[in-house]
């Protein structure tokens, strides 16, 4: 065997550990749901973060990961200030309104601070959070993923069993456009789609967009999300804390993600499992 040849296979052997340590690490959690979008600006980290309180409040252990390595803000729309504790090894999660979050913004020394990083650095970061959090038992982990189809979506789908993708989009075409992109991603790497949420629907961006992608694509839709102030509130205010219609309206989308999650396949490609 050559040195090459040599190299590859070194390679191939340090992330197929990985793998496994990632997979034994997570292996108390029961369903892993990842919220995506398309494009940027759609609301996608908002709908992650009050989806996984609703599921809270429904009565579910629940965590977040924020998988946007560049531009992390789950735990400041959460409300959360105190920073991870580090010990022998392993992070544990701060706590906010019953779900436990890990950010890239908890471990930075100013929140300010331009991540600019490629690809294989935010994969290792990536890969690092999930070989190193101590999460306990979670009935869910909700994982924020950043818009697009380049490294770090693809680094959650080849890593974590998901039992599928909550997308959203807003009702304009590009932005439906968009999410349709994305959706091919999510079918080329075998993973269920739980469903469509739209975004800011009302008489700014109209509506209906984000219920036809569902119909269209024979998909759940999961609820609409009015262009409403109640709903952009976030941190002590956060929308499903404060405001009651707010609450019931996420409370619906994720009663209605439950409904998707029970129905759909766990599907573990490119996964390790022991």
């Amino acid at each position: 065997m050559n040195d090459e040849a040599k190299s590859k296979l070194t390679g191939m052997m340090k992330t197929w550990d990985r793998r496994k340590k990632i997979s034994a690490n997570l292996n108390r959690i029961s369903n892993r749901i990842a919220v995506y979008s398309g494009k940027g600006g759609v609301g996608k980290t908002t709908v992650a973060v009050n989806l996984a309180v609703s599921l809270s409040n429904l009565g579910y252990k629940v965590g977040l990961l924020d998988a946007d390595i560049d531009c992390p803000n789950a735990d400041k729309l959460l409300g959360i200030q105190e920073k991870p504790t580090f010990v022998d090894g392993v992070l544990h999660p701060p706590e906010r309104a019953g779900v436990k979050t890990i950010s890239m913004a908890s471990v930075q020394e100013d929140e300010t601070e331009a991540i600019i990083w490629r690809g294989p650095m935010i994969t290792n970061a990536l890969n690092q959070f999930l070989e190193m959090t101590e999460w306990g038992e979670l009935d869910y982990l909700v994982v924020d993923l950043p818009p697009g189809t380049s490294d770090a979506p693809l680094t959650i789908m080849q890593t974590l069993q998901l039992h599928g993708f909550v997308v959203v989009t807003t009702p304009q075409d590009l932005a439906v456009m968009d999410a349709k992109r994305s959706v091919n991603m999510i079918k080329k790497m075998n993973i269920d789609i739980l469903g469509i949420v739209e975004n800011m629907a009302g008489p700014i961006f109209g509506e209906g967009g984000g219920e036809h992608l569902a119909s269209d694509l024979d998909v759940p839709f999961l609820g609409r999300i009015q262009l409403d102030k109640m709903f952009s509130d976030y941190g002590k205010d956060l929308a499903t804390l404060k405001h009651k219609d707010a609450a019931k309206t996420y409370k619906e989308i994720a009663e209605n993600t439950l409904k998707s999650v029970s129905e759909s396949t766990l599907h573990d490609e490119g996964v390790v499992t022991d």
